[in-house]
């Protein structure tokens, strides 16, 4: 993408760079251990951990936090020096910014105004309102501090092991988390996880995939706004990391088969389709992935 000289979000913090961090107990990623699992099954909740967002049904709702707008992070680094850090930084502050301006157009068409998440930088470990982050778990966002979780180790990981490079790819990421802002903010959040609180397992993955189906599309939507910047290739690049990530794909390469019925993020061809869907529509309105 051709962000050139953009301007960089400052909605930004930097995070800690510490380790040693178990995985959240109260929610914000996959458990591991307990309830008998072997080898295999850790081997392969490791695995699915790697893909965006997390299981609204493990998250607390809280009240929204953040920087304001132009102050010191908590870590007394302003925004721009958070952003300045390096290219891969740079970039991902520019997609934010770029994210913060078209929802901001398209909330007030819809006569309301746009909240922006925060985007909080950090190394290793962390720690957020839906427990403890750590870079294995790959990017999430966390409503209850309405904060975007990003490790941008990540990015290497996506693009050598998983064999998705590219900053589209990389835009794509912090889009789909944005995606489950949008949710946050218009209470699709809320309502799922509502539903998921009356239903079994089955339904529960059901609509844990509805979930990030939407958010996949969302990000298509915000990526259709911004096709002045798009670039021979970066189209591929996007539906190459939407693949990279299906539950299908993961299962594979995780224990040699799929189980469908256990999917929480969507199949590599749907996780495609929806993306596909919100960047030939531009429209929030064809993201219904709960209508059956």
């Amino acid at each position: 993408m051709r962000f050139g000289g953009r301007r960089t979000s400052s909605n930004v913090e930097s995070g800690g760079s510490r380790g040693g961090f178990g995985l959240p107990m109260g929610g914000g990623g996959i458990r591991l251990g307990g309830g008998g699992l072997g080898c295999g099954g850790i081997v392969l909740l490791i695995v699915i951990s790697l893909v965006f967002g997390i299981n609204p049904m493990s998250l607390i709702e809280g009240g929204p936090s953040g920087v304001p707008h132009g102050q010191p992070a908590p870590g007394g680094e302003t925004p721009e020096d958070i952003c300045g850090a390096d290219q891969v930084t740079r970039f991902s502050c520019q997609v934010l910014a770029s994210t913060e301006d078209r929802w901001t157009e398209l909330f007030a068409a819809a006569g309301q105004r746009y909240r922006p998440p925060t985007l909080r930088f950090y190394r290793g470990g962390d720690m957020s309102a839906c427990g403890a982050a750590q870079s294995a778990m790959g990017p999430f966002y966390c409503p209850a501090d309405r904060r975007i979780f990003l490790d941008t180790s990540f990015f290497e990981e996506l693009a050598q092991r998983f064999e998705a490079p590219g900053d589209f790819a990389q835009a794509y990421v912090i889009a789909h988390e944005v995606g489950h802002h949008i949710q946050n903010l218009d209470g699709t959040n809320e309502r799922v996880r509502a539903m998921q609180a009356r239903a079994g397992r089955a339904e529960g993955n059901r609509l844990s995939v509805a979930m990030e189906l939407q958010a996949d599309c969302l990000a298509g939507v915000w990526a259709a706004t911004e096709k002045s910047a798009w670039e021979p290739g970066d189209v591929e690049e996007g539906l190459r990391a939407a693949s990279a990530i299906g539950d299908d794909r993961l299962q594979q390469q995780s224990q040699g088969y799929a189980v469908p019925e256990s999917f929480t993020h969507g199949s590599s061809e749907q996780r495609m389709q929806w993306l596909q869907r919100g960047m030939r529509s531009g429209d929030p309105a064809s993201c219904d992935t709960f209508g059956g």
